[in-house]
């Protein structure tokens, strides 16, 4: 399970609860290779498993490793939100600003899966027509509603509420990820889905727009 301090359990592990049947679109084993392959290194500068939590990203920082893995856990975030696969690209940039901004900081094995599920729930709400709200993210993500919404308060402003990508980031972000995995396919995403971003680049806003928020039909048991 993923907890903290602060943070509630879920019902069940997140590794036993089932999965839906739906395909999987690339993009997420090969943002998950890239991050996984990143934390490794990471847990090795900082002494093993992450333990040696630096900030500013001690919010998003566990008591101990989730068991389950990170291929997993984006699989999962995707089957239940049905966010769009572009949200998984938008996230790893998020995550990608945030340590270029906060060199001191590292993305470990103790931190990453909160960090992906946050950056992956904001990326929806500027990408996404319709998206599902905090406390849905939360159940799938196995956190809290509350430490939900205190770690995406944190994201934005650690990234000083740049969450705006223009199409040439998005497309250069997803050349590099290519280059990064032994995956080699393309495309990545449909290519519709760069023009779901904004063409204005390095623009800082200061809120999201407002989205409809389906009810949940298919919580996890």
């Amino acid at each position: 399970m993923i907890t903290s301090g602060g943070g509630g359990d879920p019902a069940q592990p997140l590794q036993q609860l089932p999965l839906a049947e739906v395909d999987q679109p690339r993009v997420l084993s090969v943002v998950s290779e890239v991050l996984e392959k990143l934390v490794a290194r990471n847990d090795q500068l900082s002494g093993g498993a992450g333990k040696s939590p630096r900030p500013p990203l001690n919010a998003f920082q566990g008591v101990r490793a989730p068991a389950i893995s990170l291929g997993k856990y984006a699989e999962r975030i995707y089957k239940y939100t049905s966010c769009s696969p572009s949200c998984f690209v938008v996230g790893f940039v998020y995550i990608d600003r945030l340590v270029h901004k906060h060199p001191d900081s590292l993305v470990v094995s103790l931190n990453v899966h909160r960090l992906l599920v946050t950056s992956v729930m904001v990326a929806s709400k500027m990408l996404d027509d319709a998206h599902y709200n905090n406390a849905f993210y939360a159940r799938v993500g196995g956190v809290s509603n509350v430490e939900l919404n205190r770690l995406e308060l944190e994201l934005l402003f650690l990234l000083d509420f740049g969450v705006t990508v223009s199409s040439r980031v998005f497309e250069s972000y997803c050349q590099h990820l290519e280059k990064q995995t032994t995956l080699v396919e393309r495309p990545l995403l449909n290519g519709d889905v760069v023009s779901e971003i904004s063409v204005e680049e390095d623009t800082h806003i200061s809120s999201s727009p407002p989205h409809p928020t389906p009810t949940p039909t298919h919580l996890p048991s």
